[in-house]
């Protein structure tokens, strides 16, 4: 599955909710008529049926952030997945994310190492992360400090 993983973790958290990308992907088939990409002025009535209510200040700013005012289905997921996560977040709750955090936690220590990571995302992705990735990604989300990734550090990064 050749699809590239962008910097933010949010997307390889998205394939741990397969409803959420779903949900994305039906968004984008609605606006994109079948160009793979949506136009930038169709971005706000696009968020407003997954029912969001963005600010026009929102919108430009998000329009800034897209090259050529077109976006393809990774930049959407780039804009969405962290918003979209962050409400999953609050509404599955303690016990999913648990779930969640027990994939990632193969030898069951209550915390996720490297080696693990590197393990889950293989799993989820179908593919090797660039090892620089892996560690972007357990920088992010290693708050502390100690190279390890903690129940709690991994609901904060869920949910950002």
């Amino acid at each position: 599955s050749g699809q590239c993983i962008g910097k933010h973790p949010v997307h390889a958290f998205l394939h741990l909710f397969p409803c959420v990308l779903a949900e994305l992907r039906e968004a984008f088939k609605e606006f994109d008529r079948n160009k793979g990409y949506i136009n930038c002025r169709d971005l706000g009535e696009c968020m407003r049926t997954m029912g969001y209510m963005p600010t026009e200040m929102e919108l430009i700013e998000l329009s800034q952030q897209i090259s050529g005012g077109k976006i393809d289905f990774e930049d959407f997921v780039e804009l969405m997945g962290p918003k979209m996560l962050a409400e999953t977040a609050d509404m599955i709750g303690v016990k999913e994310l648990r779930d969640a955090f027990k994939e990632f936690d193969s030898n069951g220590d209550g915390q996720i190492s490297v080696t693990e990571l590197r393990e889950a995302m293989k799993k989820l992705m179908g593919e090797q992360l660039n090892p620089r990735d892996i560690d972007d990604i357990l920088r992010d989300a290693d708050l502390n400090g100690d190279g390890l990734v903690d129940f709690e550090e991994f609901v904060r990064m869920m949910s950002r």
